[in-house]
């Protein structure tokens, strides 16, 4: 294959200027200490919350707690209704620190030696996603893709994948470090399958996330969110993703009033189905070393607990 990088893309990054290499070394160092503060203020809430529960029951402060509760008597008179929550529902995890600020920068490719079904699809997915460039795999390889979109201010990462000829997979990795989520995907029918279809509005969509409830789903919710900018009020666009059984339904639509109390629908397409099956904290070059946050396990599909979002 023979492709043309685009034109935030530069093949020269593995000849960054020192300052650079020692910035990126620095950013990485402070975000993955801001990581580690998460253990102990999640720690240091639970005390906060054991000494709340038996003061306001009328209980004794239980006895591993007794030393340290004036510290924590005194820290608790200092919080406010921002500060008094856990440290999760805070949103402390600055991923995504500069959503909605700025709007997303994605970089779309498929796996090597693609089939003309995937690279179609590919097509489609990028008039998506707005301000999304889309580039032939070609010889590059993970590590050096990644490196570039770092280098060009690129938000997000995604990656197509195929079994014989039918898109079965998608990689979303943010940058510059992470988090990752790995989809199946299944049932794929493209705008050319759906017979007639408008044109593709260049609008920015309104999104519909519906029954991501439990805290898995949240995250898979804000990683897909935040794949597209702020939309106007008067956008006639919608993006939804519908969660049945872990199952998430992309479906786009474009609508239009017809009446006072009518509004005609129609697909845009493409449609299929997201499976979530993994989420690693860290970005897609980091797999073989990044922790896990979430992976779904043979072992985990029972009736009991078979949904996760």
């Amino acid at each position: 294959h023979t492709c043309t990088p685009p034109p935030y893309y530069s093949c020269s990054h593995q000849q960054k200027k020192p300052s650079m290499l020692r910035r990126n070394a620095r950013e990485r160092k402070e975000y993955l200490y801001r990581k580690q503060l998460q253990a102990s203020e999640r720690e240091t809430f639970q005390k906060k919350k054991k000494i709340r529960e038996a003061l306001s029951a009328g209980k004794p402060v239980p006895t591993e707690l007794r030393e340290l509760e004036a510290n924590v008597r005194r820290e608790m008179s200092l919080e406010d209704d921002r500060t008094a929550v856990a440290p999760d529902e805070r949103d402390i995890d600055d991923e995504y620190r500069r959503a909605g600020e700025e709007d997303p920068k994605i970089f779309l490719t498929t796996c090597r030696d693609p089939s003309s079904r995937l690279v179609q699809f590919a097509k489609e997915l990028k008039l998506v996603f707005p301000n999304c460039q889309r580039m032939n795999r070609g010889a590059y390889v993970i590590k050096d893709l990644v490196a570039g979109c770092r280098a060009s201010g690129v938000t997000d990462l995604i990656v197509l994948h195929e079994t014989r000829g039918r898109p079965d997979g998608m990689v979303i990795s943010h940058l510059p470090y992470g988090p990752t989520a790995f989809f199946g995907i299944s049932n794929c029918v493209m705008r050319h399958d759906l017979g007639d279809v408008p044109t593709m509005s260049l609008a920015f969509p309104h999104l519909v996330f519906t029954n991501f409830s439990t805290k898995i789903g949240e995250r898979f919710m804000s990683i897909l969110k935040y794949l597209f900018p702020v939309p106007k009020p008067d956008s006639r666009r919608v993006v939804s993703f519908t969660n049945k059984e872990d199952q998430i339904s992309f479906r786009h639509h474009v609508y239009k009033k017809e009446g006072h109390n009518q509004v005609e629908l129609r697909e845009l397409g493409p449609r299929f189905e997201l499976r979530p099956y993994q989420l690693l904290l860290g970005s897609v070059e980091m797999a073989a070393h990044a922790d896990t946050e979430w992976s779904l396990r043979p072992y985990m599909n029972t009736s009991r607990k078979r949904k996760h979002l």
